[in-house]
């Protein structure tokens, strides 16, 4: 084979080409393409298209092409002035143009001198759609390594929790009817270690009428996809639990989460005198709403008549939440309502309004009493609709009285001064109707008006309402 020799300047000497032919070819094989004398001044040059001769504005011409580059690059173009020679060099070197107002245009070149003054003729290539390109692909592998990072956090968490959860709870193959995961309360409940349970198939263990009903569980939320459960017994004569699964689709694999709970048949419901069970059916079964929440006023359990009021189908869907979120005045009723029963112990006819997980509103009044339970305080509340009580008589409470005396004013006293002592009026009735809501507790009044306590405070003053006010109030 024939041995090839290198392009230099001293081979392609003999090669003539007038001005306009080789400033063509220069364009048709670089992007920019700049003439520098030994000094490094550019005294010509060929742009590769009308756009990039715009952006750099014209202004080669003349100047020293170190003036034309960045700080950063500076240093590469002086080593390319230095070491050009009379071969192509194989190194392309970054270098970043200046280009007004304030911009830079990354290009990256080779140099080859020519001639017998030292001439170098270097040629550039515009890297601003590879830049693009790297800098989408940069950003793409951060969006990666934040997802990653963020899936990593939520299976960390979705961990934590499954492992911690007192509820057995088991995820099940739907096609292959096996145990794919299963939390340390499972184990306990189903007596035997994790690493024996995993791919163990399901039900298993239970009697067989427990069996069938498990299995027909499953078929049913696999058909319908509705959350269903059902009683069962296990085999070696434990408490009766109660089964529940709900479908969980996970990309081409569906999947049960099955829960099982012990059934809630305490002995101390079984020993209940008679006269206390007939009791508790009859909480169960109250037309008007009962409740209980812990100290905080979350809540721990609720009768069918709160569930229907807050348009709620199951308990569970209830228990945690707290009852501020079912409330009229969000942020303010719950304080009220805990802070009175803290105080007093007892609460009555609070009115406010009750609001349904679909947006329904019904007028309620709520009364309650705070019950020990171990070394945690429990309230109970007591709900009852009066949407649709029948109206006061309109002549009750006095109203007519004083609204009479201000229009039989009219015509003896400007009309401003007729709506301020109105205005007085009304105010004093609202400050007098917070304070018996919230049992004379004036901070949470004010809460409830919407006041600050020094303006409260100076309200009661003017109005002589609620005793004297003194500073350590």
């Amino acid at each position: 084979m024939p041995k090839v020799s290198p392009v230099t300047a001293a081979s392609v000497a003999p090669v003539r080409a007038d001005g306009p032919v080789a400033a063509d070819l220069l364009r048709s094989v670089a992007d920019l393409s700049l003439v520098l004398d030994a000094a490094g001044t550019i005294v010509d040059c060929a742009i590769g298209n009308a756009a990039l001769s715009r952006e750099l504005g014209g202004g080669l011409l003349g100047r020293p092409w170190l003036d034309t580059v960045t700080a950063d690059s500076r240093p590469r173009a002086e080593a390319m002035l230095r070491d050009a020679r009379a071969d192509w060099s194989d190194e392309w070197r970054p270098v970043d143009h200046l280009a007004p107002p304030g911009k830079e245009i990354p290009f990256q070149y080779r140099a080859i001198r020519f001639g017998t003054q030292g001439q170098v003729l270097a040629i550039g290539r515009e890297l601003r759609a590879v830049a693009s390109l790297q800098q989408q692909l940069v950003d793409a592998q951060q969006a990666i390594e934040r997802d990653y990072w963020r899936f990593r956090q939520m299976e960390t968490r979705y961990r934590l929790l499954f492992q911690s959860v007192s509820e057995a709870v088991l995820i099940v193959d739907a096609g292959l009817r096996r145990v794919v995961e299963a939390n340390p309360a499972a184990t306990l409940l189903l007596g035997d270690s994790a690493a024996r349970v995993i791919g163990r198939p399901f039900p298993e263990g239970f009697d067989p009428e427990s069996t069938r009903a498990i299995e027909s569980l499953l078929g049913g939320v696999f058909t319908t996809g509705k959350v269903d459960s059902v009683s069962a017994r296990r085999l070696d004569g434990a408490a009766e639990v109660v089964i529940s699964a709900s479908l969980l689709r996970q990309d081409d694999t569906t999947l049960f989460v099955v829960r099982a709970s012990p059934l809630q048949t305490s002995p101390a419901t079984a020993v209940l005198p008679d006269n206390d069970a007939k009791l508790l059916k009859a909480v169960a079964a109250a037309p008007d709403s009962i409740l209980i929440t812990d100290g905080d006023g979350r809540i721990l359990a609720a009768n069918r008549a709160f569930l229907n009021q807050v348009e709620l189908a199951n308990e569970h869907l209830l228990r945690g939440q707290s009852l501020d979120r079912w409330l009229g005045r969000a942020g303010i009723d719950l304080n009220v309502l805990l802070s009175t029963l803290r105080q007093h112990g007892t609460l009555r006819l609070f009115k406010t309004t009750l609001r349904g997980q679909y947006g329904t509103t019904a007028d309620v009044e709520i009364s309650g009493a705070a019950v020990e339970h171990g070394d945690l305080p429990c309230f109970g509340f007591f709900i009852r609709d009066i949407g649709r009580r029948l109206g006061a008589d309109p002549a009750t409470d006095g109203l007519p009285v004083w609204v009479a005396q201000f229009t039989d004013r009219v015509g003896s006293a400007p009309l401003k001064d007729l709506v301020r002592e109105s205005t007085d009026v009304i105010e004093r009735l609202c400050i007098e109707a917070a304070l018996k809501l919230t049992g004379g507790n004036r901070a949470s009044a004010a809460e409830l008006l919407g006041l600050s306590r020094q303006s409260l405070y100076v309200k009661l003053a003017r109005y002589g309402v609620g005793g004297e006010v003194t500073e350590a109030e």
